[in-house]
């Protein structure tokens, strides 16, 4: 119990460090970047008075601007006091709505986001793991074959051209059965869930089918499966009591990167299907230069893959009694 307390204060505090790297990162690329977000609403006003960017006007309102959102001070100070309200988990006012806080627009996106990409996992696991486990058993088959040929293309195509092709393929131009997007308040309609979903839950499918026949194929090969056998036991006995609990527990290791890949992936997913998540709100703060919104996006979706990782290494030694947690 003590070596797992002090194993989770290690990683929690691993995890502050990380953040606050990440936060400081990114502010001082955004700092340093062309542009910003007064340049980006000049541009859409170039009727008004604030056109020029020499007028008094324009000047006076940029002083404005800087002093409300402290961008008058220092880059380090800048990040410092970011860092200090980010910790309690107060981002304050986006550049583009004053009047509504950062943690209430995540509050409000953040569940949005986590259903389809807790959706596209469950899903992957469901499907990906039986495919690796028939396709371990039946090595050097047609069936080993066709599995690692889909796995590997799964791997490689981006899910912005899985989405497209899946959108022409079931909602247009081949069957027109399901809508290309949209997403109704407050929660959705089950055939709008489908392609963001499947388009999710294809690559962590093919990661976790390819993952899995490795893991059934060696253990197969191991002196203790032929030792089992060698002494009269069942092949049914073989198979479930030693072959797939030992083949499945180090799955639980490849599950975290796969819900990284869907978290990333949810950016692009979320403004193909417009879905109104954390990826979308991170679309719209890129393209206005609001800072604010954009770290806070990057926060978020980086603290989501650390807490999955995390995750992960508690139930890997919780199903395996042989790996111990290090503090």
């Amino acid at each position: 119990m003590l070596n797992f307390l002090l194993f989770l204060v290690k990683r929690l505090a691993m995890m502050l460090i990380s953040l606050v790297v990440i936060v400081s990162i990114s502010y001082t690329l955004l700092y340093y970047a062309p542009g910003n977000y007064l340049d980006v609403q000049r541009a859409y006003s170039a009727m008004s008075s604030q056109m020029n960017p020499n007028s008094a006007d324009y000047q006076r309102q940029r002083q404005l601007f800087e002093e409300r959102y402290g961008l008058n001070k220092p880059l380090y100070a800048q990040i410092w006091t970011y860092v200090t309200k980010a910790l309690t988990f107060k981002f304050g006012p986006s550049f583009q709505n004053p009047s509504v806080l950062i943690e209430d627009m995540v509050a409000e996106r953040l569940p949005r986001t986590l259903l389809i990409v807790l959706l596209g996992i469950g899903l992957a696991l469901v499907v990906g793991i039986p495919l690796g486990v028939i396709a371990g058993f039946r090595r050097n088959t047609w069936i080993d074959y066709v599995v690692t040929g889909l796995s590997m293309v799964g791997q490689v195509v981006p899910v912005y051209v899985l989405a497209v092709i899946l959108i022409l393929l079931f909602a247009g131009q081949v069957w027109n059965i399901l809508p290309n997007g949209g997403w109704s308040t407050p929660w959705p309609k089950p055939s709008q869930l489908v392609l963001p979903v499947l388009t999710l839950a294809l690559g962590p499918i093919a990661g976790i089918a390819r993952y899995t026949r490795n893991q059934v194929a060696e253990t197969l090969s191991q002196e203790f499966i032929r030792t089992a056998r060698s002494k009269g036991l069942p092949e049914q006995v073989v198979i479930m009591r030693h072959a797939l609990r030992n083949s499945l527990i180090p799955v639980v290791t490849t599950t975290a990167p796969q819900i990284a890949f869907a978290l990333v992936g949810s950016v692009w997913i979320e403004n193909i299907f417009r879905i109104p998540g954390i990826g979308q709100l991170f679309n719209t703060a890129l393209q206005a230069r609001d800072y604010p919104l954009m770290i806070t996006s990057v926060v978020v979706l980086a603290l989501g893959v650390m807490l999955a990782n995390l995750l992960a290494d508690i139930i890997y030694s919780l199903l395996d009694p042989r790996i111990k947690l290090e503090a």
